[in-house]
């Protein structure tokens, strides 16, 4: 009886949904013959994620029901 009075008294939790931007620094590779050669590529979008990363901003945008 005491557990279905506590139940009772608690409030029911909703699943709610967010948009979040989620800002990373990650590590990326790409194979270059320089420095430079490598900022073009990687700028060109090229290369490929070695790391995931740390997240450093994380910032909750809209929440519905």
């Amino acid at each position: 009886m005491a557990a279905a009075l506590k139940r009772k008294s608690e409030p029911e939790l909703k699943t709610y949904h967010a948009t979040v931007m989620v800002t990373r620094a990650e590590e990326w590779c790409v194979e270059a013959g320089s420095p430079d050669e490598a900022r073009e590529l990687l700028a060109a979008g090229l290369g490929h994620r070695c790391h995931l990363g740390e997240r450093i901003q994380f910032e909750v945008e809209s929440v519905a029901e």
